[in-house]
């Protein structure tokens, strides 16, 4: 048995099939029905395959036509096929799980299980086998919802305005979707598969349950509902973790316990940056939490050639022979700058000189081809890494403690697992001298869902660290707003 992952967009569907398979056949019943004006003879060169894995060697009519050939292509084993227009993830846009249970079993009810990560900008479903614990299929997109608002506080806006209902029926759909082609891919019914942890953000959970978000809109900012709780949707019992505030939602409490980092004696800083910076201390017994808005920079957006992690994204920046370097995804040329590549594109430009302290850039900075850094980019990094490095300072300040102190930094998300952890440290988006103690743990919320949907017996440590957990409100703290400006200024070399 193999699988065909077929990459639609943004989206990854799977298909089981017997090898060898016919590549035309396998696509067709996919509903991707390929023209074949030579009734499949290979001879017109029309229906060109981009295709990866184990497939049958390039013929006579394929080295002509430059490459594989729908109708021409046999699948012997695991194959990817990349539909037009879709994205590459070489460097997994979408971050899954990198951390295994390996903890008792007392999972939810059923034969199988779902576990589910409701990002801001994606959303990741993975099916389980409950007796074993493995892993058996996934699927992931980005969040639907993007298209009402990119962020937290915009989509509270629109459900204020009258759109809650189609925002949560955006999200419901798409996770039925999603959990489909789950069920799919493993050849499992659904009704084998009664039972799923659902977790996210406190707003994505809102949304996600219909609940309007009215007292997340204004200040004081009081969740009027933290979860933690069962729920019925999609005809399942589904498990909703506990948020800790507001803004520091069960994302972050899933990712705190997939960590274990509140198990250990060591103080450490749990990051993950996206949209939103959310951070957790742990010290000395106690858990202290904060969330800070950075915006969408370090995805690659509100960049003038910024992008997503595709093919030809500038994903490493090097300094060689006193000169920038820009390497590309797939080392296609240049078709914009992903969150990785403009951290590192940064630190090259203050390590040559190009830039100053000041982030002061005279004019367009061209990193390779006609893909540039102008002065409103680097005014935009500037902003994004202030919010994330003044929030992790106000954090260690209200806690009394210092950088100094810290013996782990936790990095989660996907960004935090493909960023140079050394660039990060150049242009201050984490202090200098931590950087050697980073460890990426992936999607550390989904990990932590994983966990749950395994052994029931952690909701009681999740409820804990949830309910014993210090928020820090940054908004409109003078001592955030403070680390903030000081933080707008690149480090001196």
């Amino acid at each position: 048995m193999a699988f065909l992952k077929i990459h639609r967009g943004t989206g990854v569907e799977s298909y089981r099939f017997e090898p060898p398979a016919s590549l035309s056949d396998l696509l067709n019943t996919a509903g991707l029905p390929v023209d074949r004006p030579c009734g499949g003879r290979g001879v017109c060169g029309k229906c060109l395959a981009d295709i990866e894995g184990e497939v049958s060697p390039l013929n006579e009519a394929e080295r002509k036509a430059g490459g594989h050939l729908i109708c021409q292509t046999t699948l012997y084993g695991d194959a990817d096929f990349y539909a037009e227009g879709s994205e590459r993830k070489d460097l997994s846009e979408i971050e899954t799980s990198s951390l295994s249970y390996r903890g008792p079993l007392d999972p939810m009810q059923g034969r199988c299980g779902f576990a589910v990560d409701i990002g801001t900008t994606t959303v990741v479903v993975q099916l389980y086998d409950l007796s074993t614990g493995a892993c058996l299929s996934e699927s992931s997109e980005r969040n639907d919802q993007i298209t009402v608002a990119a962020d937290v506080m915009g989509r509270i806006e629109h459900a204020l305005k009258g759109e809650l209902g189609n925002l949560n029926s955006q999200i419901l759909s798409q996770i039925r979707r999603l959990m489909d082609q789950c069920l799919m891919q493993a050849g499992i019914a659904d009704a084998e598969a009664p039972s799923a942890v659902l977790t996210g953000n406190t707003t994505m959970l809102y949304l996600l349950t219909g609940r309007d978000p009215e007292p997340l809109s204004h200040a004081p900012f009081d969740a009027d509902c933290l979860f933690g709780t069962e729920a019925e949707l999609f005809g399942k019992t589904v498990y909703l973790p506990p948020c800790m505030s507001a803004f520091v939602g069960a994302d972050i409490a899933c990712a705190v316990l997939s960590s274990s980092m509140c198990s250990l004696k060591e103080t450490s800083l749990l990051c993950d940056v996206g949209t939103n910076g959310e951070m957790a201390l742990w010290l000395n017994g106690s858990l202290y939490v904060c969330s800070t808005a950075a915006g969408p920079a370090f995805e690659g957006a509100g960049i003038s050639c910024g992008c997503s992690n595709i093919p030809g994204a500038v994903d490493r920046v090097t300094v060689e022979n006193g000169k920038i370097t820009a390497h590309t995804i797939g080392d296609k040329a240049a078709a914009g700058v992903c969150g990785s590549g403009l951290i590192d594109a940064v630190a090259c430009m203050l390590e040559t000189g190009e830039l100053d302290e000041t982030g002061y850039l005279e004019d367009d900075f061209y990193l390779s081809g006609s893909v540039y850094l102008s002065p409103a980019d680097i005014r935009a990094v500037q902003l994004a890494k202030a919010a994330i490095a003044g929030g992790m300072q106000t954090l260690l300040e209200s806690a009394e403690t210092d950088v100094t102190d810290l013996k782990k930094l936790y990095l989660a998300g996907g960004f935090g697992n493909h960023m140079n952890v050394r660039s990060a440290a150049r242009i201050g988006l984490i202090p200098d001298g931590i950087q050697e103690l980073s460890v990426p743990i992936g999607n550390a919320a989904l990990s932590g869902a994983v966990m749950l949907l395994l052994n029931q017996g952690l909701r009681d440590e999740i409820a804990s660290i949830a309910k014993n957990a210090k928020t820090i409100a940054l908004g409109g703290n003078p001592r955030f707003n403070q680390n903030y400006v000081e933080h707008m200024m690149f480090p001196e070399t």
